[in-house]
């Protein structure tokens, strides 16, 4: 029996849930739970309408071990899908070693007083997984995890030595608000607002946000966009596990109207993340603010347009220097009519769902604590293009990036 725990509810949670009940002969239990158990139960009701498919749900206060335990405990999951925040990877992770369970995440822990993600605290539970019998499978969205997925690929085909790495994240939907957030705008707005870190010559250069721009033209007619240059996740794990790379950026798009809106909130404090008084309460300016924006899990209806994301990678082949580009096109209202949700969130949702079927399946099986090109990437590619992100190869392509 493949049992599976998926603990949030929100966008992404969403997505992970209609395609893993698509998958019946893989994914034969789905038990959702969330601090708030309404929200499990109205995508509980979405899936049995549209797959006819029982969701169990449940409430959890997923900060506490102690419930956590207690839950996994009680449905005996295989494997838990954390799409939760990302301030509870670690209280999950230390519930499942206590249950010996089986764990996989979208993206690496942070801590919620400090605006800093980074992969050391989950890769210090390493020897505990491994000890355990365990697998930690950790990033499984798409940036992190297929855009990592799409580098191991093209290490293992198209090049023999990689040296640059540029992943290019364009957002090219409209969603008709003058300000909004794609996902969590908590998680959000503290990603695009920390300060930008790239790889060169083997060590990170440190560098204002977004202070590095470029126009980047998309294939198959999703637009011309500017593209800015930022830390993302990826780039520690994808630096340490390849280390010939001489340079690796991570660039996304960004209209006007978001940089505005977004300078605008950081100049009066809107986006702090220490916790301030007011009349008498102690209030988190970024909390506030997430509760004042819509929630992004509404957006899809009215999101039109398409994402391009993908990576450029350059290196050797047979002695030769090549240069190579692997991308996803997904349009917004095309999600939204397969799940009820935009393409932000089916984009991580549709690789959570596939990361967790290589593991039931044992295709990616290995006691410890594991980044996504750390594993073989021809099955995952593989089932990409079966279950709605199908990927392109350009070989030689005509731009130059800064």
């Amino acid at each position: 029996m493949s049992r599976v725990l998926i603990i949030g509810a929100g966008g992404v949670s969403q997505v992970v849930v209609h395609k893993c009940a698509q998958l019946p002969e893989v994914f034969t239990d789905i038990i959702l739970a969330s601090r708030t158990e309404a929200k499990c139960k109205a995508i509980a009701e979405q899936v049995k309408k549209n797959y006819d498919r029982t969701i169990a749900t449940a409430e959890i206060d997923a900060d506490s071990v102690p419930e956590l335990v207690q839950l996994i405990n009680k449905v005996k999951p295989f494997l838990v899908i954390n799409v939760a925040l990302p301030y509870q990877d670690l209280t999950i992770m230390d519930a499942c070693l206590e249950c010996g369970v089986h764990y996989l995440d979208t993206a690496n822990y942070e801590p919620i007083d400090t605006a800093k993600f980074e992969y050391k605290w989950q890769w210090e539970y390493q020897d505990k997984f491994k000890a355990a019998g365990l697998m930690a499978l950790l990033g499984s969205g798409f940036d992190p995890g297929a855009t990592n997925v799409f580098t191991a690929y093209l290490a293992k085909h198209f090049f023999d030595e990689i040296q640059t790495l540029d992943i290019i994240d364009v957002n090219g939907g409209d969603h008709g608000y003058p300000f909004a957030t794609n996902f969590n705008p908590e998680i959000n707005i503290r990603e695009v607002s920390a300060e930008c870190r790239h790889w060169e010559n083997n060590e990170f250069v440190t560098t204002p946000p977004m202070s590095l721009k470029q126009s980047f033209s998309c294939p198959e007619d999703v637009g011309t966009y500017n593209i800015y240059r930022m830390y993302h996740e990826e780039l520690e794990s994808l630096t340490k596990h390849y280390p010939t790379l001489q340079r690796a950026q991570f660039w996304m798009s960004f209209g006007e109207s978001y940089l505005k809106h977004l300078e605008v909130l950081n100049n009066v404090g809107m986006t702090g993340i220490e916790a301030i008084e007011f009349e008498g309460h102690k209030i988190v300016p970024i909390q506030f603010l997430k509760a004042l924006l819509p929630e992004p899990s509404l957006l899809g209806p009215r999101t039109h347009g398409k994402t391009c994301i993908g990576c450029v990678v350059t290196g050797l082949k047979d002695g030769k220097q090549r240069t190579v580009y692997i991308y996803n096109v997904k349009d917004h209202q095309d999600c939204y009519k397969e799940v009820g949700s935009q393409a932000i969130s089916y984009t991580t949702g549709v690789p959570a769902m596939i990361g967790a079927k290589m593991m039931l399946e044992g295709k990616w099986m290995q006691a410890g604590v594991w980044n996504m090109e750390q594993m073989d990437p021809d099955p995952f590619m593989e089932d990409l293009n079966l279950y709605g992100l199908p990927w392109h190869v350009i070989d030689e392509p005509n731009f130059d990036l800064l």
